[in-house]
């Protein structure tokens, strides 16, 4: 399995791709991966060192990959953060070049916008591009709640409000969707929920809520979900090992009290998740 990834990169700790390439390449993925910037860390400290990159160094990166041959070969495109809507268009044509190479290749696209409690963190102009351009280009959506509720102009506080809001993105353009984060009026305060749709079919994962606050958490569940939904064919099969392995890395993660996810440390929960959710139709 061959994976373009193109999402930022940070020195010291985990998020972008510095949290979604290991735990894919511990699973037996190649990744292909493009970094849009290269941080020392990243911004929730308040401080950081580093350097954006343009939206033409992804072009000149894909063209030369696509130079080797090997376009052909490559089953999904995954995206996350993106700095602003110029590297959004770069990573939407890097999409269509794979399409062309491969018709059955697949964009996941993890709609970074903003949260509960925190709305919306990204540049003005995100949230549109990620509603008007990259939704209807993508194959697989991982939103977190919050995110689904922007992009569909959706409230979602009951399971029902947030199938229907789930329905409405998915006829936007991605057939499958994966919703994060997710607390509905059902869900207990102890537990923290994941939606999945396709086919007309929706499956629910819950687990308990961990206290932890960390970063890349959501781009490592994006990279799980595609994983898992390529190789088994299964949403289903898909959400539940997501769930199982990221709730296995944080509670980890908070059993050692880090600020950043243990993404080596706890290497094995991608693998072999110490304890497995199941997810329930619904």
């Amino acid at each position: 399995m061959n994976i373009l990834s193109i999402q930022s990169w940070v020195a010291y700790g985990h998020v972008g791709n510095a949290s979604a390439v290991f735990p894919l390449q511990r699973l037996g993925a190649e990744v292909w991966a493009l970094n849009t910037v290269q941080f020392s860390n990243h911004t929730g400290y308040g401080a950081w060192r580093g350097q954006v990159f343009g939206a033409e160094l992804i072009r000149e990166l894909v063209t030369g990959i696509e130079e080797r041959g090997v376009l052909g070969t490559c089953d999904a495109v995954l995206s996350g953060y993106m700095g602003d809507a110029a590297i959004g268009e770069a990573i939407l044509e890097a999409v269509a070049r794979v399409r062309a190479a491969n018709p059955q290749a697949v964009y996941c696209c993890d709609p970074v916008i903003g949260d509960v409690g925190r709305g919306v963190f990204v540049r003005p102009g995100i949230p549109e591009f990620m509603r008007d351009r990259a939704m209807p280009a993508a194959d697989i959506a991982t939103p977190n709640q919050f995110e689904l509720e922007w992009l569909t102009g959706r409230a979602v506080g009951t399971l029902a409000e947030a199938k229907a809001a789930v329905r409405a993105l998915q006829e936007s353009g991605p057939r499958c969707v994966l919703v994060t984060s997710l607390r509905v009026e059902d869900t207990p305060a102890d537990a923290i929920e994941m939606l999945a749709a396709e086919g007309g079919q929706f499956w629910r994962v819950r687990t308990p809520l961990l206290p932890i606050s960390v970063n890349g958490a959501g781009d490592a569940i994006a990279a799980l979900f595609l994983f898992h939904r390529l190789r088994w064919g299964d949403v289903r099969v898909a959400v539940s090992s997501a769930a199982s392995s990221i709730h296995g890395l944080l509670r980890r993660t908070a059993e050692a009290g880090s600020r950043e996810i243990l993404t080596v440390a706890a290497q094995d929960e991608f693998v072999r998740p110490s304890q497995t959710f199941v997810a329930e139709p619904c």
